[in-house]
Parts: C-alpha cells; structure tokens; sequence
C-alpha cells in the first residue's frame, strides 16, 4: 500500500475511532487495559464492539481486535465482513492483525500507532508491545486489507499516557 492509502479516509471514521477509545474507556473501568475495538458495516451501522479482557483471567490474548475477529466470523456472514472496517484505538498487533485477517474483515482504522504505544509503556510487563505495523503483517497475505492509522493519535495516546505510569 502506497502511503496515499494510508491517509485515504472518510468524515466518518473520526466518529467511529472515538466510538473505539469510548470502548477502550470503558474498559479501564472493567479493570483492564485501555484498548477497544468497533466493527462497522459499509452502511455505517455498528455491527459490534469489543474491549481488551484481560482481567479477571489474565488471557494475554484477549485483546479487543482479536476479541473482536472471534465473534464477527463466527456470527457474521463473510460478504458482510469483506465490506466491513474495524476502528481500533490502537494499532492491531501481530497477533490481532493475524486474526482480522484470518476473520476476513476489509478494511482497518487505528488510532495509536504500535510505535507510539511503545514509547508510552516502555518495558511494562503487561504490555510487551510488539513494534510491528500491522500493515507488514496484512501485505504479507493473499488479500488486501485497506488501512488508516495512525489517526487522532494525540486522542489515542491520551487513554494511555497516564494509564501505564500506575
């Protein structure tokens, strides 16, 4: 993807990147890390939404996006995923961006970018982020995922910024 695509964005993913860091909010006050993810049909309807889980079980793989793929491919159809986005407050990781990509789902919205949160928690041990665009991870597939991001970063890194000096 050239870097044309990556800013190629509509009025509408602003609103719906708020509605993902509303989410992330929420999750903190669930107890867990602020992460939250939307999932958007082309009509601008929200189909779901998701928060990072990691507490009470301490799954470290129950972040919000991938929370988020697991329930849209199995109660979506995938025609309805292909025409779909996900906002996400931060950057998919490896991980999560393996599972939107598996899930099927066309076209990613991010506000923090992977390096930026990185540079943001530092070494802490609950958030070891991997400092991977997720853009490597989509081009290194056999369909293409349409991505923005970062945007509204300064919106995104405020959720964060006072959360992992605690």
């Amino acid at each position: 993807m050239s870097d044309a695509d990556h800013q190629d964005h509509s009025p509408d993913d602003a609103r719906f990147l708020r509605q993902s860091f509303a989410v992330a909010k929420r999750a903190v006050g669930h107890g867990n890390h602020p992460f939250g993810a939307v999932l958007v049909d082309q009509t601008g309807r929200v189909l779901l939404e998701a928060e990072n889980s990691l507490m009470p079980s301490h799954d470290g793989t129950a972040h919000a996006e991938r929370l988020l793929a697991t329930q849209a491919c199995t109660t979506l159809p995938a025609d309805a995923l292909k025409t779909a986005t996900l906002y996400s407050s931060a950057e998919p990781c490896a991980m999560c961006a393996g599972a939107i990509y598996w899930a099927g789902i066309g076209r990613v919205v991010y506000g923090l970018s992977e390096h930026r949160l990185r540079e943001i928690t530092g070494n802490h041990p609950e958030n070891p982020t991997l400092d991977l665009p997720c853009r490597v991870v989509f081009d290194s597939g056999q369909r293409p995922i349409a991505v923005v991001g970062p945007l509204l970063e300064d919106e995104a890194a405020a959720l964060h910024e006072d959360f992992w000096a605690r």
